[in-house]
């Protein structure tokens, strides 16, 4: 799966999807879509990711405590 960090527009690929929905895990580890050849995966906070349309990820993979409304 591709995303796109909010502030460079640049792409990254999801190393591991399970990593990504899990609400407990705040980064996720990703490869820059750079050139031809594979990049090294590095980690990059889920709140700085969004989808290559722009449209945010689902709060139900970044709260935990989604259902409970602290407002």
């Amino acid at each position: 799966m591709l995303l796109q960090v909010k502030d460079s527009g640049e792409l990254v690929k999801i190393v591991e999807i399970q990593e990504l929905i899990d609400p407990n895990n705040d980064v996720v580890h990703a490869k820059d879509q750079e050139g031809q050849e594979e990049q090294q995966a590095e980690t990059f906070k889920k709140e700085n990711l969004v989808f290559p349309s722009g449209e945010v990820l689902p709060r139900c993979w970044l709260d935990a405590d989604y259902r409970h409304d602290n407002a």
